[in-house]
């Protein structure tokens, strides 16, 4: 049996029986896998005065990360921080076995609170090597509370010589809390800022709309005539990058959000907020310079970024400046970036890709920019319903399991709307659908039209294609003939004009197609931290009342229901937390 047939059938005894599930102390004798600490400091970054940044271990980007596909792993993340909540997640990874480790405080797992340490458990299934990363998913810390996570391989398909992690993050001119602050504001909403400025692992100079950045560039040392397989993540808060190699036309992509493909050449990257792609890069035989350029353009902001690292083929210098003069002219951005051109390179992928034929239900979601009536305050909804740091008030899985006034999503009322309970404001799904969800970009009340990069926890999804307009599924089919999309996680809704658009009119769709086969509460949202502050956030729920609060009893789960429960230790008491990757093994 498939290590994904054994997720499942553990997941589905539920349906017939109550799993029995003991709490277990992590006390001194337990030693977690990796341990981050978590610190708000002063930090200079790029050309940016000095200013309160969160850090991982003492850095941004955070610790590299590495686990290997079938094992489970216990992270312990101490929030060292005496006045904020934090919690985190494992970005593309599925949390299914495991659902309070998801690190989603709107979804699945109480913040942790100042000064208490929370241990994550975090088994990637056998399949799922990659390139992942983990953030914070409180407020605005994941603009530097991130860092690289790699699954590896049992059997690498791509050998290589070397491999190398080009980490992207963007830098704003205010600190977190300012930003928060003011895109939360009921009365005084204030926007971040554009970026001042995208970092390449840690480092960055160049332009922010025309005034220049002399500050040191992140080197990425090479060695003639070897074949590298650089790691690309977009970890920005803001920034939809641009990318190419000066002197390297030739990248060829081999995964995408830690799906392998089979091999496609570009000449460039185009990287949205949590987005992420495996390339192979060979070096010259025989390069002409010690140092060649990689330039990063920000795309579809009032303003341009532009940002470089080094590709490195001599001694690692000291300080390397930017260019004043951009080597590089980057192409606009294309709203067809390898759509319809992946293709899957695991026969398992393939096979299991849907068809037209086998969709139960196609759910669309309008997302729109509102400005609340009397206010001067911006909100994003999604078919008319807005996530806020305010709604809910708690984690909805814990709400479910407490039964306290949010009920468990009705599927009847879901049907009657489209795809979301108007009472609760959740998406239901049931286990065993296969489920169409259009993303459809719609003019704001002001008529501007953004992009958004939409990432899904839970499970991957197919992606099967973007396009302009209204979504037609007849036309999308005739374009998918003949290909089969690859698995992904995060994936961009275009805009097709950055002019005016009617208020409310269609201006670009982007569509997914899964199985439903992972119980839990799962979000489903835009990656711009500043869209997700403004409300853009949604919450499925998939599986029925039995599937996923049956999971593990609730006397068991005590400890996860609570602020502050006693599955977060501190310096007076050990955490009593579930093993629940053990459980699912016992019922083997």
């Amino acid at each position: 049996m498939t290590m994904f047939l054994k997720q499942l059938s553990f997941l589905l005894l539920a349906i017939v029986g109550v799993v029995t599930a003991t709490t277990t102390c992590h006390d001194e004798t337990f030693v977690p896998d990796a341990v981050l600490r978590i610190t708000a400091e002063n930090k200079t970054q790029s050309c940016l005065p000095s200013k309160s940044v969160v850090l991982v271990n003492g850095t941004s980007p955070g610790p590299e990360l590495r686990l290997l596909e079938g094992r489970t792993y216990w992270i312990r993340v101490y929030n060292d921080m005496p006045d904020q909540n934090l919690t985190m997640h494992w970005h593309g990874l599925s949390q299914a076995v495991a659902p309070f480790s998801d690190g989603s405080p709107a979804a699945s797992q109480w913040p942790i609170p100042p000064l208490h340490f929370f241990d994550y458990e975090v088994s990637p299934p056998v399949g799922r090597a990659g390139t992942y990363f983990y953030h914070s998913h409180v407020g605005f810390q994941a603009v530097s509370a991130s860092g690289p996570l790699i699954v590896e391989d049992l059997v690498n398909p791509y050998p290589c010589d070397e491999e190398k992690i080009v980490f992207i993050q963007d830098v704003f001119t205010n600190n977190d809390t300012t930003i928060e602050q003011g895109l939360v504001s009921p009365l005084n909403w204030t926007w971040s800022g554009e970026s001042s400025m995208i970092l390449v692992n840690g480092e960055g100079g160049g332009t922010a709309n025309g005034t220049f950045c002399n500050a040191s560039l992140s080197t990425i040392d090479v060695e003639p005539g070897k074949t590298y397989r650089l790691r690309f993540i977009g970890a920005t808060a803001l920034t939809f990058s641009s990318l190419a190699i000066e002197g390297h036309e030739s990248l060829q992509v081999v995964a995408a959000d830690g799906s392998y493909t089979k091999p496609l050449n570009t000449s460039f990257l185009q990287l949205g907020s949590g987005q992420r792609y495996d390339v192979l890069l060979t070096t010259l035989a025989y390069p002409t310079k010690s140092q060649y350029y990689m330039q990063l353009e920000s795309r579809e902001r009032p303003t341009l970024t532009r940002g470089y690292a080094v590709l490195n083929y001599g001694p690692k210098p000291s300080f390397i400046s930017p260019p004043v003069t951009p080597p590089l002219t980057l192409s606009n951005t294309s709203t067809t970036f390898l759509d319809y051109a992946l293709t899957p390179l695991s026969f398992s992928d393939i096979s299991d890709f849907p068809t037209a034929d086998q969709v139960t239900r196609r759910v669309t979601i309008k997302v729109h920019q509102h400005l609340l009536s009397g206010l001067t305050k911006l909100i994003w909804l999604e078919d008319n319903y807005s996530w806020t740091p305010e709604v809910p008030a708690e984690p909805y899985l814990v709400s479910l399991y407490k039964n306290d006034g949010i009920e468990f999503p009705s599927m009847d009322r879901a049907l009657a709307n489209g795809g979301i309970d108007n009472k609760t404001g959740a998406f239901p799904a049931q286990i065993g659908e296969v489920v169409e969800i259009v993303l459809q970009n719609t003019g704001a009340d002001s008529g501007g039209v953004d992009i958004h990069p939409w990432h899904a926890h839970g499970a991957a999804y197919y992606d099967i294609g973007s396009g302009n307009g209204t979504y037609d599924a007849a036309a999308n089919e005739a374009k998918l003939k003949g290909t089969t999309p690859v698995k992904r996680d995060t994936t961009m809704l275009y805009r097709y004009t950055s002019g005016s658009v009617g208020n409310g009119t269609d201006a670009g769709w982007r569509a997914w197609r899964l199985r439903i086969t992972e119980p839990g509460v799962w979000m489903v949202h835009c990656h711009i931290l500043q869209h997700m502050l403004m409300g853009m956030q949604t919450v499925w729920v998939m599986g029925n009342e039995t599937e996923v609060l049956g999971k593990v009893p609730k006397p068991e789960v005590e400890g996860y229901l609570a602020y502050g429960g006693n599955v977060n230790g501190n310096e007076t008491h050990w955490p009593e937390v579930v093993h629940f990757n053990d459980l699912w093994a016992e019922n083997q």
